[in-house]
């Protein structure tokens, strides 16, 4: 272990790794402080692009604009209560009350302390669980695999914005736009409706640059004439006393942990780290009602729950090949596209590479600290950037990088098809989280499925015989049934409070 993560540490900090390292966090991080753009969009742009790099020098890119794009979004969160992405929105709630009472220096201090304490916690946990992790998941047969996939759904639709209803429709429409193309058991096509160019089904990228990427744009353009009033950033230190973080020790490492258990949970995403974290904090604290109103508890939980969780997120995807979080999605779908299949065997047929993003992760959570300490003022003024000039920058880049992966039009129109469904999902407040986990996994889901359907004789009911796949259908079952039990709950106590004392 010690070994293999210090030969990744020497291979990243070779002068080519390393350049592709730092401009993936710095890349990432003005992307992260720009309201409405988001890690997640910059991926997928940088993926067409990727496809004439060395595959390892494109992963260890990608795998550190994770890490700067959740970081910058507590700039915005900050000087303009708009947060960057949407794991910064508890920032908002204490960060931006304490920049306008006159404490920017402060809050950007506290939210870039328990941001690299965060990282640093998580990539510990992601060092010492990878592979002690891979090597039970290669126990695991089809029926392991394919409830752990359907886990991963449950969980993401469980946690989704809005009902949960909306999370499994998402899920749902995934899978569906998953199915058309070729049958993984037969060899037969499926669902073309004639059209030769779906025989290989809708290829990742275009899905991608469209749900994630176009129905931003289309989004945005609907609101380019909106401003802020961004607080200005003076001459500040950023550093704090060593007894401000005494204070604060207990948060950040609670916090830390929280986001970096929450994230090994596939699907799940930085949001609720933050959430959690912060509801955790302010419910073990002594001034609660302080909350909200500029407190340091607040951003400290905040800010080392969501940068926590990018390094336990990559636990499930580099050990079993499961995203933890939907930015993770976009990730599994570079590994593909360069032909690098993460999983159980990851470690086995190429570790080398594994401890290259492990590296990559470490030194990119050391480079966001100092790419935002000595430049935080500068960033602030990209937050400005008229967004009519930038939006069709971004669509030409979507409909260049989509045609230059097959030279065929029809991936350009999959875009603008996937960019209108992204909209109107966003539109009635259904998540794209599900949707994206869906689409990805519905092939492994699938094979998963008929694998272990041929290979026993009582077809579906062999899955009895396997203890763990079994456990990950009773937390599966759980998932969906729980939120509709905490429902019944809130009607119930609801009526008892109106009803009153007889």
């Amino acid at each position: 272990m010690i070994e293999g993560l210090l030969g990744g540490l020497a291979y990243v900090l070779t002068p080519w790794p390393f350049f592709w390292v730092f401009v993936g966090t710095a890349l990432s991080v003005f992307v992260g402080a720009v309201p409405g753009l988001t890690g997640g969009m910059l991926i997928a742009l940088a993926m067409p692009l990727s496809l004439y790099m060395d595959s390892t020098h494109a992963i260890v890119m990608m795998v550190s604009m994770t890490v700067g794009s959740v970081s910058g979004g507590l700039i915005s969160a900050t000087l303009l209560k708009m947060p960057g992405t949407p794991s910064s929105v508890m920032t908002t709630f204490d960060g931006y009350p304490m920049a306008e009472r006159g404490e920017v220096e402060r809050a950007l201090g506290l939210s870039l302390g328990a941001s690299i304490v965060g990282g640093l916690i998580a990539g510990f946990f992601l060092v010492v669980l990878a592979q002690p992790l891979s090597r039970w998941a290669t126990t695991f047969g089809p029926w392991e695999y394919f409830a752990m996939v359907l886990m991963a759904l449950m969980l993401i639709a469980s946690i989704s914005q809005g009902s949960m209803v909306k999370g499994l429709l998402s899920g749902a429409l995934g899978i569906a736009f998953a199915l058309p193309g070729l049958n993984p058991s037969d060899g037969q096509l499926r669902l073309t409706m004639g059209w030769h160019h779906l025989d290989g089904g809708f290829a990742l990228l275009p899905v991608l640059l469209g749900v994630f990427v176009v129905s931003q744009i289309l989004s945005d353009a609907l609101e380019t004439e909106k401003v802020a009033n961004p607080i200005r950033v003076g001459v500040y230190r950023l550093t704090m006393a060593f007894d401000v973080w005494r204070r604060h020790w207990v948060n950040i490492l609670r916090s830390s942990i929280i986001g970096t258990w929450i994230g090994i949970l596939p699907g799940v995403g930085a949001s609720i780290s933050s959430m959690v974290a912060y509801a955790t904090a302010r419910a073990v604290s002594d001034a609660p009602e302080k909350f909200g109103t500029g407190c340091e508890e607040g951003i400290v939980a905040s800010e080392a729950a969501n940068n926590a969780n990018v390094g336990g997120s990559l636990i499930p995807l580099i050990a079993m090949g499961i995203p933890g979080a939907p930015i993770d999605a976009i990730l599994l779908g570079a590994l593909i596209l360069h032909n690098i299949q993460p999983g159980p065997l990851l470690f086995v047929n190429n570790a080398g590479f594994v401890w290259a993003m492990i590296a990559a992760y470490l030194v990119s959570t050391v480079l966001m600290f100092l790419i935002m300490s000595l430049s935080v003022r500068w960033i602030a003024r990209l937050m400005m950037v008229n967004r009519a000039i930038l939006l069709p920058v971004i669509f030409v880049f979507c409909v260049i990088g989509t045609y230059a992966l097959s030279n065929r039009m029809f991936d350009v129109w999959v875009v603008l098809f996937f960019g209108l469904v992204g909209f109107f999902l966003t539109r009635c407040r259904v998540p794209l989280g599900p949707f994206v986990i869906g689409f990805v996994l519905a092939r492994i889901l699938e094979e998963e499925l008929r694998s272990g359907m041929q290979l026993s004789r009582v077809g579906f009911w062999s899955i009895l015989d396997r203890p763990i796949a079994l456990g990950f259908l009773a937390i599966s079952a759980l998932t969906l049934i729980w939120p509709f039990v905490q429902a019944r709950r809130g009607r119930r106590r609801g009526r008892n409070q109106t009803e009153g004392p007889a």
